[in-house]
Parts: C-alpha cells; sequence; structure tokens
C-alpha cells in the first residue's frame, strides 16, 4: 500500500498517480461513520456511493487532487440519508481546509490566476475565497485611530480614491472607494475613538473639509503645504505653455527640454541650469516674473508664525502685475477660500504621511492594480502580512540537535508538504473594536497600518 503522501492520517492512501502536472491520489477515510448524525441510531445502510475528488495543496510542482468514494448512507431508525463524514475537507468547497487556508493568504500577495494555474482550482472560487477572507479580516483587523491623519486622494484603477493615512507613523489606515463626502463622512464617524484625533492634514477638496467638520469637529483642520505650493508651479507651467506660440520648433523643445529648470528652486541650481535659466528670463520678461512670483510664494512658507506668513502672502499678492495675474488667479482664489486652513500650517506645520513618495506609490499601484479589482488592491495593501507597522512575526528557524527522524504522514505540521513552497502563515488575528479600556489598550500590540516605506519596497520588488 502507498504511503501517506498526503500527510493526512484521517486518510488512507490507496492508490498514487501522476501525470506531468499533475497527481491523483485515491484515498478513503480511516473512520467509518458509524452512527446517524439525527438521530444517532447505528441502524445504517448504504444507499449508493459516488466519486467525488478535492482539491488539495500542491505538492512537487504538481496539482493534487483527492479520488474519494463517497458512501451515501440511510438511517433505518429515522428513514433520513446522509453522506458519510469526510473530516479536514472544506465544507461547500471541494477541497482540504489547509488548502483553503494556503489561497486565502497567498491571494494577499499574488494573482487569482496564478494561484488557479497553481492549484487547478478554478478562478471564480479562488475570488469567492478570497472575499470571504477579507470580509472576516475587515472584522478582526483594527488599526489605531490616528492622532494626527492625513486624508489625502491616489488616482488607481481609473479613478480618485480616498487614501486615510497615519501622519506620525507614515502608514496608511485605509483606501476608500471614492473621495465622495458621504463616503469619508460614513468612514470617519464609525472610527473608533475618533475624539482622539487632533489634527488633519488634507488637500483643498471641500467634501474632505466638510466631512472632517462633521465627524471630527475637535480636530484642527491643515491644509497640506505640497497642495499649496503646487499651484504656484502649475501657475508657472501657464506662463510657460502661453509662450509656445511665438516659439520655433526648435525653441518650444529646449524650453520643454528646460521645464525642470523652471520648476527647480532658485537655491537647488546648478551654475549651467542657472545660466539657461536667466537666458530664458532676459529673453522672456513674462516668464522671469512668473519665475520669481513661484519663487516669492514658496518664501511664504518659511515664515514662523501665521501673521508673518499672512503679511508675506499681502505683499506678494500687490506684487503681480496684471500680465501675470492670470496664471496665478486660481492660486490666489485658493488662498483667499481656504485662508484659515492653510495659515493653520504655520503653527501645526503638518503633512501628509507619503507626500515624498507619492509619485513612486502611484506609480507602482497602478502597475500592480492592472487586473485586479480595486477591492482586491486594498486588501493586498491593508492586509498582507509584512506590510503592517508592527506586525507579529514568526521566530527564525532553529536548528535543533540530533533531530529524531519523522516518517510521512506522521507527525508532520499540514503545512509541511509542497516543493518550497511558503508555509502557511500563522498571523494573530487582531482583536475586534470593543468598549474602550485604557489598561488593555495599552498592552495589546499596537497595530498603526500599512506602512509606506514597506509597501513600496514590496511593491518594486514585485512581492505584491
Amino acid at each position: 500500500m502507498p504511503a501517506n503522501i498526503l500527510n493526512l492520517p484521517q486518510y488512507r492512501v490507496l492508490r498514487v498517480a501522476q501525470s506531468d502536472h499533475d497527481y491523483h491520489v485515491t484515498a478513503e477515510p480511516v473512520d467509518v461513520t458509524s452512527s446517524c448524525p439525527h438521530c444517532q441510531s447505528d441502524r445504517l445502510t448504504s444507499w449508493g456511493t459516488r466519486q467525488q475528488v478535492f482539491k488539495d495543496l500542491p505538492m512537487h510542482a504538481k496539482r493534487v487532487g483527492i479520488y474519494i468514494d463517497t458512501q451515501r448512507l440511510r438511517c433505518k431508525a429515522c428513514g433520513k440519508t446522509f453522506s458519510q463524514a469526510l473530516p479536514v475537507l472544506a465544507e461547500n468547497r471541494m477541497m482540504t481546509e489547509r488548502l483553503v487556508k494556503w489561497i486565502r493568504q497567498q491571494a494577499l500577495k499574488r494573482t487569482f490566476t496564478s494561484l488557479a494555474d497553481e492549484t487547478g482550482v478554478v478562478e471564480g472560487t479562488i475570488r469567492n475565497i478570497f472575499r470571504d477572507y477579507i470580509n472576516e479580516l475587515e472584522q478582526t483587523v483594527s488599526f489605531e485611530t490616528p492622532k494626527w491623519m492625513g486624508i489625502d486622494e491616489i488616482h488607481i484603477i481609473n479613478k480618485r480614491r480616498c487614501v486615510v493615512s497615519n501622519v506620525q507613523n507614515n502608514t496608511i489606515v485605509d483606501m476608500l472607494h471614492d473621495r465622495n463626502k458621504d463616503t469619508v463622512a460614513k468612514y470617519l464617524f464609525k472610527m473608533p475613538h475618533r475624539d482622539t484625533v487632533q489634527y488633519v492634514a488634507m488637500d483643498m477638496w471641500t467634501p474632505y473639509r466638510d466631512a472632517a467638520g462633521a465627524a471630527l469637529p475637535e480636530a484642527t483642520i491643515v491644509i497640506d503645504k505640497f497642495h499649496v505650493v503646487r499651484m504656484a508651479n502649475d501657475a508657472l507651467e501657464k506662463a510657460r505653455t502661453s509662450l509656445r506660440g511665438e516659439l520655433t520648433i526648435k525653441q518650444k523643445r529646449a524650453l520643454m527640454h528646460d521645464r525642470v529648470v523652471l520648476l527647480k528652486r532658485e537655491r537647488d541650481l546648478n551654475d549651467e541650469e542657472r545660466l539657461s535659466l536667466e537666458g530664458w528670463m532676459k529673453r522672456y520678461p513674462a516668464l522671469g516674473e512668473a519665475y520669481r512670483l513661484k519663487e516669492r510664494f514658496y518664501g511664504i512658507y518659511e515664515a514662523g508664525t501665521p501673521q508673518e506668513a499672512m503679511r508675506r502672502y499681502e505683499m506678494w499678492c500687490r506684487g503681480i502685475s496684471s500680465e501675470i495675474r492670470p496664471y496665478f488667479e486660481e492660486l490666489i482664489r485658493a488662498f483667499t477660500h481656504w485662508q484659515p486652513f492653510i495659515l493653520n500650517y504655520f503653527e501645526h506645520p503638518l503633512t501628509h504621511a507619503y507626500t515624498e513618495s507619492r509619485n513612486s506609490l502611484i506609480r507602482v499601484m497602478n502597475r500592480l492594480g492592472r487586473g485586479y479589482s480595486f477591492e482586491a488592491l486594498r486588501a493586498k495593501i491593508l492586509f498582507t502580512e509584512g506590510i503592517r507597522s508592527h506586525p507579529q512575526k514568526r521566530p527564525r528557524f532553529e536548528r535543533k540537535g540530533d533531530p529524531e527522524p519523522v516518517e510521512m504522514g506522521d507527525g508532520l505540521p499540514e503545512d509541511a508538504l509542497g516543493d518550497g513552497l511558503p508555509a502557511i502563515g500563522q498571523a494573530r488575528p487582531m482583536r475586534a473594536p470593543e468598549a474602550y479600556d485604557p489598561q488593555k489598550h495599552a498592552k495589546r500590540e499596537k497595530n498603526y497600518g500599512a506602512d509606506i516605506s514597506t509597501l513600496i519596497r514590496m511593491f518594486e520588488a514585485g512581492e505584491l
């Protein structure tokens, strides 16, 4: 009789056949069903058999199917029919429980298509397993409510999404399906201990301000510096593109090449770039004025107090000529409309957690997003083990002296099979939200969300 290569002591292996890509294992349960599950009578009679195939963990780079002739039994006492008990098989999944567990965690890191190819499970079933897993994680994994919160947006999978971050810990707490006021407000109102939020950094998007004002009335709203100064760069870009009509093709190419020079801070220019800038400014005074206005606007953010910042802004505004003003009109309107929240920055210099990594983050997330739904991408970012800040890690493997030999199927853990496949991670489930207890809160391990630097590294390394 073949060895129990399945490492499932609940089953007796009868035959093993293999092809280039698959193992076909015929097995039967060791324990025979001896009583009716409805009335516990032992007066049973056979009511026929049918062969069923259950998928199992891949082994030696081959898919595994377990063939079981499942008996149908009838109870003479109560007249009910039922199938014999099949232990360690997932209910309604036609696969082993350990395969379900492995798929759940692998689906956070790999595509559904690759898992379907490796296991022989149809892609739709893998999607359903993944969806059920995410629903479970939503109920059990909770992140710390940030005291310094960032509310920003990121454009992924053809849509602008709201991103909630923990500014102090440089982590992503959640990603919302859209950036509408109702969506953001609903999320913030459900956030546990939302009264602990002290500051909210955001861009100049009215739905964010209104949602935060309603759900977090005690928090100070701070407009992110980089969203404001970026508008000064946009104004300079408008001035640059307005010159295109009076330039030759060669000049247009040169100006496009020097676009980076115009957007640089003057203090960061090297000698060659400074010479190039001076040439453009002399030939086109309007472009020179726009550049100087951009630089002076950046200087506003070097103020030490809100009063000093406002004084510098008013001086800057008075220095704009009527010819150049249209290019900066959008910035002026925004500053006027959002003035109190912009000035809050000079008392609370708060910016989004991932501003410096924004472009890299958008690029890699969009690359990963091809072929994924938003829900799947969000789950990969928030729930993949190793991304979350302060996750519990498995201890390193330590070699033991004189280990005892272990026979196949006799004492090996369920995840020991496979050809170089990672073992099933034993992630400690996080506590579900409960009534706030300061003493318990202080003792439990804190979970701050998906670490942004780790997230980018794993994206770029192809680990997600």
